[in-house]
């Protein structure tokens, strides 16, 4: 047994928050999951992120990569992106997931831009760059539950 699985937890509740507070919260954090169809099955990739102008998700990737085949070849797919921060001991914390449109960048300024301002957090050549842009954007906080 762990110190987590021996430790009784107190009560916890979910709060939702507004797409800004949610968006404000991902840009916060350089990491997360995104999620997308493969070969008609559900499939999910961490990858490091930043999020552009309080809006847009830029993540970086190869450009043999199953993520950046699959944006190549749909021009319209949706995909959904997660990020959290949520302490594994006092379970306190927040989750945002974003859902939308993504799309590969291609203009060579915007590239350059991302370039520069994203590093690969993984070794190996990052030569993609993809663009979430969010539809739906959905936060939750996890709060401890107040008593009665």
């Amino acid at each position: 047994m762990n110190a987590t699985s021996e430790r009784s937890f107190d009560p916890r509740a979910t709060v939702a928050m507004g797409r800004e507070e949610a968006l404000r919260l991902l840009a916060s954090v350089p990491f997360g999951r995104v999620v997308f169809t493969r070969d008609a099955l559900p499939a999910v990739r961490p990858v490091n992120h930043l999020v552009d102008d309080g809006e847009i998700v830029i993540v970086r990737t190869r450009l043999t990569s199953r993520l950046t085949s699959t944006v190549r070849a749909d021009s319209n797919i949706v995909v959904a992106y997660e990020a959290d921060d949520i302490d594994p001991i006092e379970q306190l914390g927040w989750s945002v997931v974003v859902t939308g449109i993504a799309r590969p960048v291609t203009d060579p300024e915007r590239v350059a831009r991302y370039e520069a301002l994203l590093r690969p957090w993984v070794d190996g050549m990052m030569d993609s760059i993809v663009a979430i842009e969010p539809t739906l954007v959905t936060g939750v906080r996890l709060v401890a539950k107040k008593a009665s």
